[in-house]
């Protein structure tokens, strides 16, 4: 009978890329909508609207988001320490994330500059300032990154990794007499992977 420790490995591998490709979608999708909106006054008088998506008033989270999403596929290919680094820095960038999408939250400039661009005035500022709850679901995202490097931190070690096919060749292996005498020979050279004319 199996031991239950590599189902348990497992389900915590696919918890958290479930929790990272969760976490980006709502990042990154947040990020594309309206975070803030107000009006600005113009010179005749008149007024217009104005309004700042997410990637306008903060770039923080949607770089974070991606770089979360980098480090799950790293996940596979490192082992010990450096899957544990891994995990540390995707729930850093989960935590930056939700850093971000606080600052965007309140963040004025970027409707201002939105303001100023709107009327070509380099002093032109937003007034009547309102906010979506666009920032908190990024937020939301943030923690799920967060959890999800958490995660990697706890359960990590007990992931599978990448198989030996996909490292570089020992030199065991490659001190191996290559057969050449007949062409069988060089059929099995080949599907062992040498090449047999080196």
């Amino acid at each position: 009978m199996s031991s239950p420790a590599p189902k348990t490995g497992r389900r915590s591998l696919a918890l958290m890329l479930l929790l990272t490709a969760v976490g980006a979608l709502l990042v990154l999708t947040s990020t594309g909508r309206t975070w803030a909106e107000g009006v600005v006054s113009g010179t005749a008088g008149g007024r217009l609207e104005v309004s700042a998506t997410g990637s306008r008033l903060t770039g923080l989270p949607t770089g974070l988001a991606l770089a979360a999403l980098a480090a799950a596929v790293a996940v596979f290919a490192v082992r010990g320490a450096a899957r544990t680094a891994v995990g540390v820095l995707t729930a850093l960038a989960g935590l930056g994330v939700v850093a971000g999408a606080v600052i965007g939250a309140t963040d004025t400039a970027g409707l201002n500059a939105e303001a100023a661009g709107r009327l070509a005035l380099a002093g032109a500022r937003a007034e009547e300032i309102s906010r979506t709850g666009w920032p908190w679901v990024a937020a939301a995202g943030g923690v799920l990154l967060a959890a999800a490097g958490l995660l990697t931190v706890l359960a990590g070690r007990a992931w599978p990794a990448m198989g030996a096919r996909y490292e570089a060749p020992t030199r065991k292996a490659a001190a191996r007499p290559r057969p050449t005498d007949s062409a069988a020979e060089l059929w099995k050279a080949l599907d062992r992977g040498e090449d047999p004319t080196g």
